[in-house]
């Protein structure tokens, strides 16, 4: 009777003791490490919310796409998307749909607003604004919330935000792992202060007639903001990456040769580290993104006969690349 009375005394305490332990295993688990940061296991909200982070005395605003397959337990890849002149995380996200391809490929994707719908390249410019330290500060922000996997966190943007990532690609080469750049080249002025201290993967999307980026470059060198060619970028981003010799021009697969648009693909490999320099031509093709949503009917009409998709293409690319 007596080792009936101790036995169930010790199971008593043995499930006090668990319901003990369960509670304060719950309550540590609201804050769990992963690859060595802090991340908060609070409850995910999947698909689109919109974020808030204070950096350099101002609130800036992003919008944040969680896929349903995400697990606090597992890292996951990151893109952000940079928004061009005039638009913001929400519309660059209705243009390019990388939130359909984050539910299909498993990627979370991050897109910035700009201060006033502008991104600034520079700390010193006119308006107080230093964006590159503002991405520096919001990836981390993300890494403290979501989590990411450090080897594959990527970078891309539409037009200002093209521009944008390829200042990007000179400042943070060891913290992304690739960069897309649609409609966008390399500013004149940021050339020679560009030297990455890694290689540099980089795809450029661009077409010949685009009016705002052009393809040739801008004829007045010295004006503010003029952008070098996008060959010329091209070119700059090769040499930097010691990159083999000159890549055979090939059509996008599935394309029609006689088609009065079409995409020329220029890849250039054999480079530093695995690195890899890729340019899609659009000939024929204005500022805009290729294949995205839009509510001009004759670039709607312009995209079907093209059947090019810039999201996925640059999807591809980014998968292709990881930090070492």
């Amino acid at each position: 009777m007596i080792l009936t009375v101790k036995s169930n005394l010790n199971s008593r305490f043995f499930h006090i003791l668990v319901c003990l332990l369960s509670t304060i295993l719950v309550t540590d688990c609201r804050i769990i490490q992963a690859q060595g940061r802090t991340i908060s296991s609070k409850k995910i909200a999947y698909g689109g919310n919109d974020q808030q982070i204070s950096n350099q005395g101002r609130s800036r605003t992003y919008y944040l796409y969680t896929p349903k397959s995400y697990n606090s337990r597992r890292p996951m890849p990151l893109v952000l998307v940079f928004h061009g002149h005039g638009g913001s995380g929400h519309s660059i996200a209705r243009v390019s749909r990388f939130n359909t391809l984050a539910e299909q490929k498993g990627f979370i994707v991050a897109y910035p607003d700009g201060i006033n719908q502008e991104w600034s390249l520079r700390s010193n410019s006119h308006t107080g604004v230093d964006d590159l330290s503002f991405v520096s500060a919001l990836l981390k922000r993300i890494q403290q919330t979501r989590n990411i996997d450090s080897e594959k966190i990527y970078v891309t943007g539409f037009s200002k935000g093209a521009i944008l990532a390829q200042a990007l690609a000179c400042k943070f080469p060891n913290k992304i792992a690739a960069f897309a750049s649609v409609a966008g080249a390399m500013p004149v002025r940021l050339k020679p202060l560009c030297q990455p201290q890694a290689a540099v993967s980089m795809l450029m999307i661009n077409g010949t007639n685009d009016r705002s980026v052009q393809y040739q470059g801008d004829h007045d060198s010295q004006e503010r903001g003029a952008l070098i060619s996008v060959p010329a970028t091209i070119n700059f981003w090769r040499s930097r990456d010691r990159c083999g010799g000159s890549a055979p021009v090939r059509l996008l697969p599935g394309a029609n040769p006689r088609a009065p648009y079409k995409v020329n693909i220029s890849r250039y490999s054999g480079c530093k580290d695995g690195s890899e320099v890729l340019l899609a031509t659009v000939v024929g093709g204005g500022h805009a993104w290729p294949g995205g949503t839009s509510d001009d009917a004759s670039l709607n009409k312009f995209n079907n006969k093209l059947g090019f998709n810039a999201s996925q293409m640059i999807w591809n690319f980014f998968e292709r690349h990881s930090l070492p």
